[in-house]
């Protein structure tokens, strides 16, 4: 009777054979010595780059390396140990409850703001001076060749007296822009394009109006509004020809101030007095003067929303810290055709 051999079962990963350990030469055994990679849906090995995503396929990519039969199964890496918990163990969970800040008295000192000055506002600051030099040449009676009526839709310019007898065809109206159509509202002449607009000749005659009359106005209507994200609240003026040096905004924890001073328009201001909604962070907040707004950007004392930016101040309220006592002006939208 003929010797049986006894087989061996090769554990190399990849391979998977019975082997006849009298015949396992370096080159019997067809397998990866890595190990299996399963990640994003692929299936690998961490010796060679064949990657699938079928499970099957994955089991059938053959071996990359070449060495004996082994019956000696590969260690395993070791598993996380799980935890056991005593379910006996009562945890105790305390809720997070926010700590709100203590608000300040609404007569706490105002700090004035060190604004930076925009490269756009320096630049501008040389044409002010140049217009307020035209505007104090204007006050003494007399009128610079080259300035434009300041009649509506007329375009003369003066170049004399004898520019005086010509006769002025303007627009006593004022633009009104709506929806698209542009128009004056004295002629309801309307029209979509703007070039058209500006060409309209006037539907009256009359003198040349080379200066306006400003009269006793000491306020300045500009629009502003705010926006805010988690930690900052921003606050935009929107004006032109204001003069930087003279114009300032002050910050308490609760309150927020500004003034804006117009040179060309007889020291004219805005004011704006809000007691804020919320509480900032005066150190952190900061102050940016541009050519067309002013930007007081405000540091939340506490992450959060704003429902809104807060009360404006009253004149009797403001009296009570003696700081701030001008007519307040409210946030309006203005057309003017000045610098066409």
């Amino acid at each position: 009777m003929a010797d049986e051999t006894i087989l061996l079962q090769c554990y190399n990963r990849g391979c998977g054979q019975k082997y006849d350990p009298n015949n396992n030469k370096d080159d019997s055994c067809r397998h990866h010595p890595g190990q299996p990679v399963f990640h994003d849906a692929y299936k690998g090995w961490g010796c060679c780059n064949k990657k699938c995503t079928d499970f099957t396929e994955f089991l059938n990519i053959k071996g990359c390396t070449l060495s004996k039969h082994s019956n000696i199964k590969p260690i395993e890496p070791e598993k996380p140990k799980i935890r056991e918990e005593d379910e006996s163990k009562v945890i105790e969970v305390k809720p997070i409850i926010p700590t709100a800040l203590e608000r300040p008295p609404f007569s706490t000192p105002l700090v004035i703001m060190k604004p930076e000055i925009a490269p756009s506002l320096q630049q501008q600051l040389k044409t002010l001076e140049t217009k307020q030099q035209i505007n104090s040449t204007e006050n003494t009676g007399e009128i610079p060749a080259g300035t434009t009526c300041k009649n509506g839709g007329c375009a003369v310019t003066y170049e004399g007296p004898h520019t005086n007898e010509t006769v002025c065809t303007y627009h006593p109206g004022v633009p009104i822009f709506h929806e698209g159509l542009k128009y004056w509202s004295c002629c309801q002449k309307r029209t979509t394009d703007f070039t058209a607009f500006l060409g309209q000749i006037g539907c009256e005659t009359g003198a040349h109006l080379w200066k306006k009359d400003t009269g006793d106005n000491t306020t300045v209507q500009c629009r502003w509004d705010f926006h805010q994200t988690g930690s900052h609240v921003v606050v935009s003026i929107y004006a032109k020809e204001y003069n930087p040096a003279e114009s300032v905004v002050k910050l308490n924890p609760i309150r927020m101030y500004a003034k804006l001073v117009f040179p060309l328009q007889s020291n004219a201001m805005f004011l704006l007095d809000v007691e804020l909604k919320g509480i900032v962070n005066v150190e952190a907040s900061q102050v940016t003067m541009y050519g067309t707004k002013v930007e007081i950007k405000m540091k939340k004392a506490q992450p959060g929303s704003w429902s809104k930016l807060g009360t404006e101040v009253t004149q009797e309220k403001a009296q009570q810290v003696n700081m701030g006592t001008e007519k307040i002006i409210p946030a309006v939208e203005a057309v003017s055709l000045d610098d066409l």
